[in-house]
């Protein structure tokens, strides 16, 4: 199992649920987050901003869909056709075990 967490755009973070649920991923949590990136936050005349808004969505999937869920993340939080500086970033990490609550089923 993985772990994908997601960081975008606010604006782009009901496309990228959309297509995530239509894919097969219903599962998510999300998470209203701020920082900046290697551009090291954004100059609007004097003033300097460097805690951004963005979105983290988190979700766990089986090793052999991690590309499928990739590429509707990228494909749907990119801005244009070629993207741009603070479109965000997917982070994937390893995870030993996952247990429903209610159940103590172990799993996804």
């Amino acid at each position: 199992m993985l772990m994908v967490r997601a960081i975008i755009r606010p604006e782009k973070t009901g496309v990228v649920l959309s297509e995530m649920l239509e894919g097969g991923f219903p599962a998510v949590t999300k998470l209203d987050v701020y920082g900046r990136g290697k551009q090291k936050g954004i100059k609007v005349g004097d003033v300097y901003y460097d805690e951004i808004p963005k979105v983290m969505l988190i979700t766990i999937v089986n090793d052999e869909d991690k590309d499928d869920l990739i590429k509707i993340i990228t494909k749907n939080a990119k801005t244009g056709k070629e993207g741009a500086f603070g479109d965000g970033r997917i982070f994937i990490s390893p995870v030993e075990e996952a247990y429903t609550i209610s159940t103590g089923k172990v799993g996804l």
